[in-house]
Order: structure tokens, then sequence, then C-alpha cells
């Protein structure tokens, strides 16, 4: 039997329950068009959307409770009456780890073709006790993957371009990146984007811009030498590994985010590279936030699954207030609906010629 295609089936997990989450999703669910091309599943507790949904009843932009398909994750009576909107604890933390596992659990089961995650802190799992840096090693760990990235992706509301920057080294301290940095891991995540442009973005023949290290990439050893000792020549070898790639660099971090700028902003046909690939977490994340903070979207690499997210954090601030802006979140929607999409045509093209159609 061929398989038949369908519309792409998405898990949207309500993230910390005590933050922004379940306001934001019940924000984008009421745009119609976020579920135009996808089937939409919240994972998570339909009394606290119900009582968030309470709490913003003069917010007219809300889908209502009960027009969302929800999977429910129980929670004990303890922990739900410890959960406080603004308040981020150990339980919220605890709801929000198990709002995640079942959504990998249930994709991995083949129930669904994608996960757009929600806000979550961590240091509330901490206090619950859940010891990660974050919710794309739990993605990674839950699906036995060793080899993962942080690819952010934004598309320009005023050009159309679209930014795509992936990290080589995530959430680690900064007197950790030389150490962690070696060829071997660049080589990784450098082959994880390349597949990724390729089978994701349908980009063939991408030009993917690397950045230095160091101030000025180290000139000539003057600012750090790490780019003279290896990052030069793990470059070289690397246009060698990979010929149908314009591999540009090492472009010193000061200047790598010119282009992208300008591109973003003004010209979506300035010469701005098909992708970026910073070294550390702020190197690539300040700029992303600067141009892109309400459209950038969180995705991982080298799942064996779509996982999408919206770029930014939890909010407590601003819990409950009903200002909360839902626009990375659609975006989120949008993006893993449209990957998913892609996937499904792969497998659809790949099913026929396996039965000879």
């Amino acid at each position: 039997m061929i398989k038949q295609k369908q519309r792409s089936r998405l898990a949207l997990t309500l993230g910390d329950p005590a933050g922004i989450g379940p306001e934001i999703v019940l924000k984008a669910l009421a745009d119609p068009t976020v579920s135009e091309g996808c089937e939409v599943t919240v994972v998570g507790t339909r009394s606290l959307l119900e009582k968030t949904a309470q709490q913003l009843n003069d917010v007219s932009d809300l889908v209502s409770v009960d027009q969302i398909p929800l999977l429910e994750v129980p929670l004990s009576v303890k922990t739900l009456d410890e959960i406080t909107v603004g308040s981020g604890n150990a339980a919220s933390g605890e709801a929000s780890f198990a709002y995640l596992k079942t959504a990998i659990e249930e994709t991995l089961a083949g129930n669904f073709d994608g996960i757009v995650t929600s806000p979550i802190a961590k240091s509330c799992w901490t206090l619950a006790g859940h010891d990660y840096p974050g919710q794309t090693e739990v993605l990674a760990q839950f699906a036995q993957v060793e080899q993962f990235g942080m690819l952010f992706v934004a598309r320009s509301p005023r050009t159309g371009w679209t930014l795509r920057t992936l990290l080589a080294t995530t959430h680690i301290p900064l007197k950790a990146v030389p150490e962690t940095l070696t060829p071997a891991l660049m080589t990784q995540k450098l082959d994880l984007l390349i597949r990724t442009l390729k089978q994701d973005f349908g980009i063939e023949q991408p030009q993917i811009a690397i950045a230095g290290l160091n101030p000025h990439s180290g000139e000539a050893g003057q600012l750090g030498t790490e780019e003279q000792d290896w990052l030069f020549s793990w470059l070289e070898q690397a246009r060698k590994s990979y010929p149908e790639v314009d591999l540009v660099g090492l472009v010193p971090p000061d200047t790598l985010w010119v282009k992208p700028g300008f591109a973003w902003f003004q010209d979506a046909n300035a010469t701005a590279a098909d992708a970026y690939l910073a070294l550390y977490h702020d190197q690539g994340l300040i700029p992303v936030k600067l141009m892109a903070f309400d459209e950038a979207i969180n995705t991982t690499i080298g799942l064996p699954f779509i996982r999408t997210s919206p770029d930014h954090g939890t909010a407590f601030d601003i819990a409950g207030k009903g200002v909360a802006n839902c626009q990375s979140l659609k975006a989120a929607i949008n993006l893993a609906s449209e990957l998913s999409a892609r996937h499904s045509k792969l497998s659809f093209t790949e099913d026929q010629h396996s039965n000879g159609s």
C-alpha cells in the first residue's frame, strides 16, 4: 500500500504553566490561518488552560478552550495547587517537563509528525529534579540521537528574507567555549547544517558564513590563537569535503552580521549567506534577537522528527496580564507545519519508489 499524504500532525506543549505559555497558546490558536496546513493538538492540562482563559476574560483574541484538541497530561492535586501564574517553582517545572516528555513519547510512537514547544524555565526544572541544560537536550536524549543542533530561523516582515543561524556550542559558560570547540564538533555541526539546508529548505548549493572565535578572528594570533592553531586549517579541509557548498570565513564576529542586517531591514536581495554558523551562544543570539525577537524560531536539527519553539522565555513578569506576544509561537507552528509537510512529501516519494510507482 502506498502511504497517502496527509496534513501534518503537530504536538504543541503548554510550556511552564506559570509563565506566558498558556496565554500565547490561546492567542496563537485563535488565528485560523495557523492550523490551515496542519492539525495542532495541545499537550497540557485543560484545567490550567481554563484558568488562564478566565483570568484573561477581557482579552478578545483568545480561542475557546473547548475548541482546542488537547492531549490531557494528568498532574497531581498537590502539583496543581502549587502552580501560581507569574511565579515559577518546582510544581510548574514538573508540569512543563511532563508535557514535553509526553509530546516526545507520542511523537516517537507515530502519533505526531512534529513538536512545537512553548517556553520552559530551566531553573524550575532543576527545582523539580530534572537536570538538563534545556529542552533541546531532553529531545535528543529521548530520541537517542547524539548529533543535534540549535538552528534559529526567522523570516523578515520587512523584506521577506530568511535568516538561519546555527550555534556550534549552546548552553555552556563562556570560559568553556574554547575547550569545547574542536574540529570534530565543528564538522558535526557543519554537516548537520548542510543536510538541513538541503533536505528541509531545498537549498542544494548553499552559502554558509562561519564566524571566527576571537575579535577580528584573532588578527593573525595577536588577539587569540584558536584561528591560527586550527580553525583556518579546519575550514580549508571542510571546503574540500563539501565542494558544492560556498563556505565563507572565518568572518570577524563584529562584521559577520552586517550583511544579514541589511538583508533583514532593507534589501532581501543583498549578498547575505543562506546560513550563519556562530561559535557560541551570544555570538549568534544577540544579533538574532536584536533583528528578529518576535519572529525568531528555534528548531532542533538532527532529530527524527521536526521540533520548533519560539525564541523567548517564560516571561513570568508579564504572565497573566494579557500582554504577551504570540507572534513567535505562531511562526514556530507555521515553520513546523512547513517542514513536516516537506518531510511527508519526501517520505511519500520514497514510498512510491519503493513500491515501483
